[in-house]
């Protein structure tokens, strides 16, 4: 596998053991020790994916990620010594694809990293869009378009739009909705479910002719 990964930590033993197991794989790597660094080098050359450390100087994880979501869907797996819910849920709430507790096995990480990279090219391998009327989700372009106009969405907004708009009158838990849309299962608070519906509902009041968003 030839991608492009850019691993953000400022824990120089870290990033280098990942340069070392990574570049066995055959990844090319890009290291930036801050999130502003990061965001430099996303800006010269976007990588294929991206190892977010969470506890960076200065800038910290969650708002690199919050920064790239502004412009990019690029693959985001999150790195961080804090095992703990809340932040998952903040970071899979911020558009992250994945999420690694430190300390961690190598061998792991670059099996997700591999997962997330498949599902992403699988998901722009072509073009897939979904029309009712009123409303035109287009995955390929990541757009979302109400009443002939475009409304800005993040990332995981418009692919949640998007799964279940493809998948009309059927019943989804918060669980099956957070495995098919961060593409894992996750084992915690699921209320990240209920704050993307909640966005989702903001933005297309007023725009539900014949279809609805709707919870049993």
């Amino acid at each position: 596998m030839n991608a492009n990964v850019l691993i953000v930590d400022d824990d120089y033993n870290i990033c280098e053991l990942l340069r070392l197991y990574l570049e066995k794989e055959g990844f090319r790597i890009q290291i930036a020790g801050s999130g502003t660094l990061a965001l430099e080098k996303i800006s010269a050359a976007m990588p294929d994916i991206v190892l977010l450390d969470i506890m960076l100087p200065g800038m910290d994880g969650m708002q690199v990620c919050r920064e790239i979501r502004k412009t990019s869907d690029v693959p985001i797996i999150m790195l961080t010594a804090k095992d703990d819910t809340i932040d998952k849920v903040l970071g899979l709430e911020l558009g992250a694809d994945d999420y690694v507790a430190k300390p961690f096995d190598p061998r792991e990480l670059i099996a997700r990293i591999k997962a997330v990279l498949r599902r992403y090219e699988t998901k722009h391998s072509d073009v897939k869009s979904v029309n009712y009327d009123g409303i035109s989700i287009n995955i390929t372009t990541y757009e979302l378009v109400l009443g002939g106009k475009k409304v800005e969405t993040p990332p995981k907004e418009l692919e949640l739009i998007y799964f279940l708009a493809s998948n009309p009158n059927k019943v989804f838990t918060r669980e099956q909705l957070l495995d098919e849309i961060w593409g894992y299962e996750f084992f915690g608070d699921s209320r990240t479910v209920d704050v993307h519906i909640k966005r989702l509902r903001e933005k297309l009041e007023g725009f539900e002719k014949g279809w609805e968003l709707k919870t049993v």
